[in-house]
Parts: C-alpha cells; sequence; structure tokens
C-alpha cells in the first residue's frame, strides 16, 4: 500500500549500469541495505542486506530484531494450518527466524525449507529461481507426520526471502505448490526484508496476497551500453555431492515446528571475547542459534555464512575470500566482509564432516584471527 511520505530515492552508479530505487517508507535505506555488483550476466545488482547476516557480519541481535519486526507484520488471522518456507540458501535463517516469532501466535504452523541439496525424503515439488546463479530448488515433505499432515493441507502460505525485485520466484513456487497438491491454501503471505515488487506479487497472484516487508518499493535499471557482461562461476547444481550430510535435518529440509540450539552445547566464550561464527550454505539457523547464545553471554559476536554466491569485490563487498565448496560438489564458494576485519575466534559450522571444510579457507581465516575451529552438526 502506497503511503503518503514523500518519496525516498537512492541511486547507484556500477559497472554494468544504474540502479535507481524510489520507496515512500521512512526507514533510511543505508541502514538495510548496500548494493554490489553480481557475477551474473542474468542480474548485474545485488542487494546487500544490512540486517540479513549473509554477506555482512552483523550481531546476532540486530538479526533476531529482523525477525521480530517482520513476524509482527503477519496479519493475526490468517487460516491455519500455515505453512512457512525459506528459500535456499540466502533466507534460510531469516525464515526460520521469522517462523519462531510468528508462531507463537499459531496453533497448527510448520516450517519448510528450499533446497538445493537432495536429501533422503519424499519430494513435494521443485521450482525455478529464474534470475539467480542457482535456479533449481526441491521441497521435501516433513518427515514428522502431524507437520506433513499441516503442510499438505496448508490453507495460509508464508513464503520468505530476503528481497523480492519482480515477484516471480514467490510466484513460480505459488505454482509448484498448488500443482502439487495444495488445493486449501486460500491465502499467501509473503515476507522478504526489501520489496521492490511494487504490488506485482499481488496483482499477479490467482490468490489473495499479504507483502510484508521493511521497506516496499520500485527499482529500476540502466543497463550502460558498452559494459562487459559478467562471468559466472559454475555454481548452478541441485545434486548430492561426495561429502555426507549431517543426519539431523531437523532444522527446516525435512519440516520443523520447535527449535532450539543444539550445535555446540559445549562451547562458551569470554565476556568481550570477539567472535566470528560463520554459517555454511543452507546450514545457518542452528549456527546463528549458538551465536545469539554467545552474543547473551556477554562477548562481542557477529554471524555471517559461506556461500556459493558469486559477488565482486567493491561497494558493499569490502573483502572476500575464495575456496571449494564442503559437500563435495566441486564449486566456488566464498565469505564475504570477513578478510579485512580481526576477531579473537572464528568458529565455522558445518553439516558435513570436519574434513571436508577446504584447507584454504582455514588458511585464510588464520590471517583474521588467531584461534579457528570447525563445528559439525553430527
Amino acid at each position: 500500500m502506497m503511503t503518503n511520505n514523500p518519496p525516498q530515492t537512492a541511486g547507484f552508479e556500477m559497472a554494468g549500469g544504474t540502479l535507481s530505487v524510489v520507496t515512500h517508507d521512512t526507514l533510511p535505506l543505508t541502514s538495510l541495505f548496500g548494493v554490489a555488483e553480481r557475477k551474473n550476466p542474468k542480474r548485474a545488482f545485488l542487494f546487500v542486506s544490512k540486517v540479513l547476516g549473509r554477506h555482512i557480519p552483523i550481531a546476532p541481535a540486530t538479526m533476531r530484531q529482523t525477525y521480530c519486526q517482520l513476524a509482527a507484520q503477519i496479519p493475526q488471522d490468517l487460516p491455519e494450518p500455515v505453512l512457512f518456507i525459506g528459500m535456499a540458501e540466502t533466507a534460510v535463517g531469516l525464515a526460520a527466524g521469522v517462523f519462531q516469532e510468528a508462531k507463537k501466535q499459531l496453533a497448527q504452523p510448520v516450517f519448510l525449507t528450499s533446497t538445493r541439496h537432495p536429501v533422503s525424503g519424499e519430494l513435494l515439488c521443485e521450482f525455478k529461481e529464474n534470475h539467480s546463479h542457482a535456479t533449481d530448488h526441491l521441497i521435501y515433505q516433513p518427515e514428522d507426520a502431524e507437520l506433513r499432515s499441516r503442510a499438505l493441507n496448508a490453507r495460509t502460505l508464508v513464503l520468505v526471502d530476503d528481497e523480492a525485485t519482480t515477484g516471480n520466484t514467490f510466484l513460480n513456487l505459488l505454482q509448484a505448490l498448488r500443482e502439487a497438491g495444495l488445493d486449501e491454501v486460500e491465502r499467501v503471505v509473503t515476507v522478504t526484508i526489501t520489496d521492490w515488487s511494487n504490488g506485482d506479487i499481488a496483482n499477479r497472484s490467482p490468490l489473495p496476497v499479504d507483502e510484508v516487508a521493511l521497506v516496499k518499493g520500485r527499482w529500476s535499471w540502466t543497463p550502460r551500453p558498452d559494459a562487459p557482461v559478467p562471468v559466472m562461476p559454475s555454481v548452478n547444481v541441485t545434486a548430492s555431492g561426495t561429502s555426507r550430510l549431517s543426519p539431523y535435518q531437523d532444522w527446516g529440509r525435512l519440516g520443523m515446528d520447535e527449535t532450539e540450539c543444539r550445535i555446540g552445547t559445549h562451547i562458551g566464550a569470554e565476556p568481550a571475547e570477539k567472535v566470528l561464527v560463520l554459517g555454511s550454505g543452507e546450514f545457518v539457523w542452528q549456527p546463528f542459534l549458538l551465536a545469539e547464545r554467545l552474543e547473551q553471554q556477554g562477548s562481542d559476536v557477529r554471524f555471517s555464512s559461506l556461500t556459493r554466491s558469486p559477488i565482486a569485490t567493491g561497494m558493499a563487498i569490502e573483502s572476500v575470500i575464495a575456496f571449494s565448496d564442503n559437500y563435495g560438489l566441486g564449486i566456488p564458494n566464498y565469505v564475504y566482509n570477513v578478510a579485512h576485519q580481526k576477531f579473537d575466534r572464528i568458529i565455522v559450522c558445518v553439516e558435513t564432516p570436519a574434513e571436508t571444510v577446504c584447507p584454504a579457507l582455514l588458511k585464510q581465516l588464520a590471517n583474521v584471527a588467531p584461534h579457528v575451529e570447525v563445528l559439525t552438526y553430527e
């Protein structure tokens, strides 16, 4: 819904063109995101969130605040059961956090994430994220019978992503879920940090849509005619790698209801110790809960994650460490905005065995902190 506030605009000159955004919301845009250039010929720009904990290390308390702010905007009169779905990989943690806050008001919630890592389970559907560096997503049915029943009989969908530009991914997912037999769905809620679709999701959806976001508006991209076409690394893989996944798939791929921190329960931190906790790929929710616990003990904690997203340095990306993925897929991974900082300790959390973590990553992290440890979810 358009407000009567005066427009707030921002423009970003990039190598490939100019990105412009307009919003009537009053939250300062610079508090929410910067921008960077993707290594992706399908979309040259990326909104780099300052409240997500993915490409910029931030305090867990900032992430929790975002979860609470978004959950508070979700309508209270949703028909139940309510199925929450988080988009892999970037929005898995955001979605789990919003779910944890929003479920307090619901009797029959269930949470799922999309994934690019096949697991042992019954597939619910597949869908495309057409503009992405990795287009194919899988969604599995929950393992638990009660959660499966809630998912298959959902009357409301709450779809969570970090941002929306066109809304195509949400609409692709909605269509895939309906084709998979979710015939009872009568209402949809989209949840994003920034929604630049300008109401297009609701306009194009076959079902009523509530659009929840911290900032809504519109965007435009003016390409530079002589700009070189970005070269994208080969990361478009949805497959099982050679590394064994943890048997504990209790954080979203196979359904989640209750959630508590089960990783690193033996770990403590000293007051004011500067600690960086890194999740890895889609495995971010349990690592976030660990980071939040250490922060609540008085440590100076930041959270971020390893990712397969290829982004150029410059603008919101001050530094990058490149290495091979821990899933045995043979694809490049990255951690952004860490190499130029200093920490007392870095904890790398993975859902694969410790020996699958690339030595090149650990060597470069050793230049950032005197203590680097790998924590597995096994």
